[in-house]
């Protein structure tokens, strides 16, 4: 079984030196942690769209009412995991 996880495009990348070069890419924020994803499958993605991305690859582009669902379900399994908390390790316990 694999997971996917909701992000949103924040920019997409057209980088020909890049690693990867060729293929269309992009960084996608997972509730403020930003990374830079492969966007090849998702052709139509563009910013602001959410996908959903397994492996470093963003597999299907997603309505952003099922991806805040699915960022739900994700805290609600495990609510000391919360997708949306500031990543800069501000605020909560330690």
């Amino acid at each position: 079984m694999c997971l996917a996880v909701p992000g949103e495009i924040l920019e997409i990348v057209d980088a020909p030196d890049a690693p990867g070069a060729g293929l269309r890419t992009g960084r996608v924020s997972f509730g403020g942690v930003i990374k830079q994803v492969c966007l090849a499958y998702v052709p139509e993605a563009e910013v602001g769209a959410f996908v959903l991305v397994h492996a470093g690859f963003a597999i299907a582009q997603i309505d952003e009412v099922h991806a805040r669902e699915a960022l739900e379900l994700l805290t609600r399994a495990d609510p000391r995991a919360d997708p949306l908390a500031d990543p800069s390790g501000g605020g909560g316990d330690a």
